[in-house]
C-alpha cells in the first residue's frame, strides 16, 4: 500500500527547512522538491552564510533536484516553498521547466507576480498552502531583526 501525502505534508517539510534558516540567522524560507510522492531535494536560504545574493532556497533546491535526477529539467516535479519566489528564482524555475509550484506566503514587495516574473507556460501554481504558519515565521524573524538594530 502506497501512502499518499498532501500539499500540507510537503509544505510542513518546507517549513522545517525555513526553521533551519531561521536558526542560522537567514531569512526563513524553505523548500522541498517532490517527484512521485518522494522528496528529492531540500533547501533553505544561505545568502548570509555564503555571502551570496543568489543563494536562495529555491536555487539550492533546483541544483540538488537536478543532481538527483541527473538532468537539468524538473519535469514532473513539484516545488513546495514557504514564500512566493522572487524574479531570479522564477527565472531559474522557468528554465528548469518545473511542472508544479506550491507556495505558502505571498511576497507583496519582491514576489515574481508583483514584479512581472514568469514561470514556464506549463508550470501550474497553487498559493496559500499553510500561509499563516509561513507568514508568522517570517514576521517573527523581521521583528527580531528590527529589535537587534
Amino acid at each position: 500500500m502506497q501512502l499518499i501525502f498532501d500539499d500540507e505534508y510537503f509544505m510542513r517539510k518546507a517549513l522545517n527547512e525555513a526553521s533551519y534558516a531561521y536558526e542560522k540567522g537567514e531569512i526563513p524560507v524553505g523548500v522541498v522538491v517532490v517527484i512521485n510522492q518522494q522528496i528529492i531535494a531540500r533547501g533553505h536560504n544561505f545568502t548570509e552564510m555564503l555571502n551570496d545574493v543568489t543563494a536562495h532556497a529555491e536555487m539550492q533546491a533546483i541544483t540538488a533536484a537536478a543532481n538527483f535526477l541527473g538532468g537539468k529539467y524538473l519535469k514532473d516535479c513539484t516545488m513546495y516553498v514557504t514564500l512566493e519566489p522572487c524574479q531570479m528564482c522564477t527565472g531559474a524555475l522557468y528554465w528548469s521547466q518545473l511542472s508544479h509550484l506550491v507556495f505558502a506566503a505571498t511576497d507583496h514587495e519582491r514576489g515574481y507576480r508583483k514584479l512581472g516574473g514568469q514561470l514556464h507556460p506549463k508550470t501550474t501554481v497553487k498559493s496559500g498552502v499553510m500561509e499563516e504558519e509561513a507568514s508568522k515565521l517570517l514576521k517573527r524573524f523581521f521583528i527580531e531583526r528590527r529589535n537587534l538594530n
